[in-house]
């Protein structure tokens, strides 16, 4: 089973030519890539597998699959 969480994008820079973020998840906080949602931005919300940011999706889609989690 895989599963892709939702988080807010904190910071972003460059690492090796990759697009990269700090992303919080419910105040954990993971270093992700964003080659795949390279439009990001700082503020946006973005689903993540495995480290990957896969899809940008807006604040209250995150916050109700958020709380479902919960």
């Amino acid at each position: 089973m895989c599963l892709a969480l939702p988080g807010k994008i904190r910071m972003i820079w460059h690492e090796n030519q990759l697009p990269m973020a700090e992303v919080e998840f419910s105040g954990v906080i993971k270093k992700v890539c964003l080659a795949y949602v390279p439009e990001a931005k700082l503020g946006d919300y973005v689903i993540v597998h495995v480290g990957f940011a896969i899809t940008l999706l807006d604040e209250q889609a995150a916050h109700r699959t958020l709380d479902l989690l919960s």
